[in-house]
């Protein structure tokens, strides 16, 4: 669906502008880049800009015309300020707008279209379009870096697209972030039942201390982190006792 989803940019003015929106499109698995007749390109600074998401730099396609670019898509939504008089469907909200272009990306192509640096797209350009969207900012400056108008609408697609069902989207968590094993559990209480033992704190056997002890870390869900570290602490005691 994301790979149905496509980016074209309007006679692009600063190369570095392409490297960072490139950049801005990656970080949301967009990788579907068209350029209309860009001022400088291949270009060194669009590269360097890239950051990471030089092979979405490598695959773009350059053309001649907007037409050209989105000849094959079933939907295009050209960003730009509300023009009240053209009579397109506009899209307040980018959210609403990222549902909707999901939506259709589910079975054939989509675009996101932006314009210039300076002045966006033209009269003619929009009505190329099926539909408008405006990012919502603040009113008394409200202008945004062409990579951020990017970044903010492939967001909200990315958003639109992990919230349907069949996109099976997991965030994934860093090793260290995730819970224990039962396994590793059960090592740590067993040393913890150790220490205690050789300490002196349990004289005896006394499961109701040690099963109190294991609802309290139960309770503290502690990370496998977390866990090492508990586990390196009982060695550091074990260790010192063992010097005394």
């Amino acid at each position: 669906m994301l790979a149905n989803i496509r980016i074209v940019l309007v006679q692009t003015y600063h190369p570095g502008n392409i490297g960072a929106s490139a950049r801005a499109m990656k970080t949301m698995g967009l990788t579907d880049l068209v350029l209309v007749k860009p001022r400088r390109f291949p270009d060194s600074e669009a590269t360097r800009l890239a950051a990471g998401a030089e092979d979405v730099i490598d695959s773009a396609r350059v053309v001649g015309s907007l037409e050209e670019a989105i000849a094959d898509c079933v939907q295009v939504v050209g960003a730009s300020a509300r023009l009240r008089s053209l009579p397109l469907p506009h899209f307040d909200e980018p959210e609403a707008m990222a549902r909707e272009l999901v939506a259709h990306a589910a079975d054939d192509p989509v675009a996101l279209v932006f314009g210039r640096e300076r002045f966006g797209l033209t009269n003619d350009e929009i009505r190329c379009c099926s539909h408008q969207v405006s990012i919502p900012s603040n009113p008394d400056y409200g202008i945004l870096n062409l990579s951020q108008a990017v970044q903010v609408l492939a967001y909200e697609t990315f958003k639109a697209w992990r919230r349907r069902p069949e996109s099976d989207h997991r965030q994934p968590r860093p090793a260290e972030e995730r819970q224990p094993t039962r396994e590793q559990l059960e090592h740590f209480h067993a040393h913890l039942g150790r220490v205690m033992q050789a300490s002196g704190f349990l004289t005896q056997p006394h499961a109701r201390t040690e099963a109190q002890l294991q609802a309290l870390f139960a309770r503290a869900r502690p990370s496998r982190k977390e866990l090492s570290l508990l586990r390196g602490l009982l060695r550091s005691l074990e260790e010192s006792a063992g010097g005394g």
